[in-house]
């Protein structure tokens, strides 16, 4: 029984890490149709918190929501609609490998906030993840190694958020799991309901929307809505050092994906860089040892919604 179990817990973070790998594609078509990533954030993830409310109404019970799940509503939320954002009008790869920096944004912020003592894999986490950042963008003639573009620097706030959300998850251990899924959802929901009405613009394409769109925007929805679920089961039932290898998977698949559907390819430097960026978020799962595996699942929980 544990042993299947277990199958299904990595299983569900294994299905995670394919479907953000190749989601961004779909988005990208939606993009094409003249559906902006916020509208397409906005649609996605408040069919999943609508299905959320109806099916489990009876477990939801908003009164007992407590006050962090909202601030980590706010950063999940960010992380979620960055991502897209990124992933939409930038390079796949070097967007996801910005956002994989987010170990070293969690040692720090954990060292800041939580006053949790650096030791040698946290300063190895550190070392790794900013020098493969500066190996993947340095271009000589350019300055510093900054990311080239806005989508760049959305993929690194996006893992700046994800970072602080997995430090104020540790403050919500006890929260349901219905409960951290909806702060998901209503995050994103939210964050991309006021870039809307900044850009009301942008909902002018509903009309005109044609079928194969509308079904691209409830497919999208429908694996949100799985994926968060069964990577926050994952989760709970998986160590941090394991997850985060699994996690990982995310990149090969992104490579494959963004070689095959958009015929990007990345740079022998970038690659390098990468791999020290993939190295530190390896040696990442070594800082969560100290704490239950309750408490180490959250630290990931809510990666792009899961």
């Amino acid at each position: 029984m544990a042993s299947k179990e277990k199958l299904l817990a990595v299983s569900g973070l294994l299905s995670g890490a394919v479907i953000w790998g190749v989601i961004w594609y779909p988005y990208r078509l939606l993009e094409q149709m003249g559906v902006s990533g916020a509208l397409s954030s906005f649609a996605t993830y408040l069919i999943p918190l609508l299905l959320g409310f109806t099916l489990y109404s009876e477990r939801v019970r908003l009164r007992h929501f407590p006050p962090i799940l909202l601030l980590i509503g706010l950063t999940s939320g960010w992380t979620n609609l960055a991502y897209v954002l990124a992933v939409i009008h930038g390079e796949v790869m070097r967007v996801l490998l910005l956002f994989y920096l987010s170990p070293l944004w969690t040692v720090l912020l954990a060292r800041l906030i939580l006053h949790e003592r650096l030791r040698f894999h946290g300063y190895l986490v550190m070392a790794l993840s900013f020098s493969g950042a500066v190996v993947m963008l340095w271009r000589p003639g350019m300055g510093l190694p900054l990311p080239q573009n806005a989508a760049e620097w959305m993929g690194l706030s996006a893992g700046m958020m994800f970072a602080t959300t997995n430090v104020l998850s540790r403050y919500a251990v006890a929260s349901d799991i219905w409960l951290k899924s909806l702060s998901v959802w209503i995050g994103v929901s939210v964050l991309s309901l006021l870039v809307l009405i900044w850009q009301p613009a942008a909902l002018a394409v509903l009309p005109a929307l044609p079928i194969s769109g509308w079904m691209w925007l409830l497919l999208i929805s429908i694996l949100i809505f799985g994926v968060t679920l069964t990577v926050q089961y994952g989760l709970a039932r998986t160590p941090a050092s394991q997850a985060i290898v699994i996690f990982l998977f995310e990149l090969i698949v992104a490579a494959v994906t963004s070689y095959l559907l958009a015929g990007e390819v990345m740079s022998v430097q970038e690659w390098v860089g990468g791999a020290m960026i993939v190295a530190s978020g390896l040696f990442s799962g070594k800082l969560e040892a100290g704490h239950d595996t309750e408490s180490r699942g959250l630290a990931a929980d809510t990666l792009k919604s899961g």
